[in-house]
């Protein structure tokens, strides 16, 4: 498997789907705490380049409306086209990549298991929990060609116009159609492979240490040491894994933590480069132009 370089995401594009940059974990609360749904209509280039390797403990549906790109999902890269249907089960990784230089419209749908069920009750004994928990595999791309898309395109879309129009009842028609969509997605789940395999429990693990490590000055030695592996085993590893060099990744990573701290702390440009891990800084501000388009000063603006 092999992906294009892309830029990750700046701060501000970002924010749409990812609260936090020093995780690549999204903690972002979606909807109301009573009701955690929403919906976020997206354009890949139009609103970010990419979205970068991510996971977070809700669910998360990717609908693609129009055109095309690439939906990864653990260490698998998909072809997305107009009508495809995604289904990101809690912890999964997943990224989403513009493909040459074609746009993608898509509607990220968004909501917490506990949603569809409450103590007690048997449907979160035999099927919530073991979703959450990543020991029940379902489908991970839904095309046109399935048998039964219409009905879970019809779910989906069902979910959408009550969301939008906010009728009284409307929470009960989508958590409705959202259970019937999880139904039709575990009537097709029989001779699935486990949800989590190893490869992608450990770049998870790589992940999760590059979050707590990132201003340090580590290397790929370190991360290889971690995975129990030679450098250069790990960086085709990483590469395969990500679509991106270890180096490429970590880099972008410290420069998005970066614009995260010149947007919400008043710490100088010098202090925040070294908190993200540069060292010196004439080359964090060649970088930072580079990535972003304009100075750390003009950023922070």
């Amino acid at each position: 498997m092999h992906l294009p370089q892309y830029m990750v995401l700046s701060y501000h594009q970002e924010e749409k789907f990812m609260n936090n940059h020093s995780s690549l974990q999204e903690t972002k609360h979606h909807g109301a705490v009573r009701f955690p749904f929403n919906i976020y209509p997206c354009t890949i280039p139009g609103d970010f380049r990419q979205v970068a390797v991510h996971w977070q403990d809700s669910m998360e549906l990717i609908y693609i409306k129009r055109g095309s790109g690439l939906v990864q999902a653990g260490a698998q890269v998909y072809p997305a086209q107009s009508g495809d249907i995604f289904v990101m089960t809690p912890g999964t990784l997943h990224a989403i990549h513009q493909a040459e230089n074609r746009t993608m419209e898509y509607e990220n749908i968004i909501f917490d298991v506990e949603l569809l069920g409450g103590t007690g009750d048997l449907c979160v004994e035999k099927y919530l929990l073991p979703l959450q928990s990543g020991r029940l595999a379902l489908p991970k791309h839904i095309t046109p060609d399935e048998a039964w898309y219409s009905q879970a395109a019809a779910c989906l879309r069902e979910a959408e116009e009550a969301s939008r129009c906010r009728q009284p009842g409307y929470e009960l028609c989508i958590k409705g159609a959202l259970l019937l969509f999880l139904a039709l997605l575990i009537a097709q789940s029989k001779a699935l492979p486990p949800a989590e395999k190893a490869n992608t429990q450990r770049l998870r693990t790589v992940l999760q240490w590059i979050s707590a490590h990132y201003s340090e000055p580590v290397c790929v030695a370190d991360a290889a040491a971690l995975c129990q592996c030679s450098p250069n085993h790990f960086m085709r590893w990483f590469r395969q894994m990500t679509g991106q060099t270890f180096i490429l990744f970590l880099r972008e990573y410290r420069l998005n933590a970066a614009a995260e701290a010149l947007h919400t702390t008043d710490d100088t440009v010098m202090s925040i480069a070294e908190q993200c891990g540069f060292e010196n800084l004439s080359y964090f501000n060649r970088e930072f132009k580079a990535h972003f388009g304009i100075t750390p000063r003009e950023y922070r603006r």
